[in-house]
């Protein structure tokens, strides 16, 4: 088993970055992590980037690239990365001014945001998981989210 990730710097972290948008990160080194890294990277320190608007199609291509084909049932999921996108988001600023971008992951990892569950406290299983949230953005039915 490969160890969590963390990042010791933001040269690290950009190089994780540009692997994705290479589409050339080892498959499976795309974890949850890496996905959020990717997104503080994005929010952070990639103004050309809008994340809510080119996420998704980041994702997608990094995907293709890795031969994890968009479905239904597989690859992209809308409502899972917008809702992190908003989390990095209230994340990001709620850190303080100035703080690297690599040491705000570390701090992100050990959040409750770090956990790869953390969804299921706004959204059951049945609908996070459903075709529907899989295409398109669907509010939680749990739970708000806080931000």
């Amino acid at each position: 088993m490969t160890a969590p990730l963390v990042l010791a710097g933001d040269s690290e972290l950009a190089a994780l970055g540009a692997q994705v948008l290479g589409g050339v990160l080892p498959k499976a080194a795309w974890t949850h992590r890496a996905h959020l890294a990717v997104a503080v990277w994005v929010t952070a320190a990639r103004p050309d980037i809008v994340p809510a608007r080119d996420m998704p199609g980041i994702i997608r291509a990094y995907n293709v690239a890795s031969g994890t084909a968009n479905t239904d049932t597989g690859g992209y999921h809308e409502t899972i990365t917008l809702a992190s996108l908003r989390a990095v988001a209230a994340f990001l600023s709620a850190q303080p001014h100035g703080m690297p971008p690599y040491a705000v992951c570390n701090a992100l990892f050990d959040s409750p945001y770090g956990d790869k569950d953390w969804l299921l406290s706004h959204w059951s299983r049945d609908v996070l998981f459903s075709v529907s949230a899989r295409c398109r953005w669907v509010e939680p039915d749990k739970a708000p989210l806080p931000f």
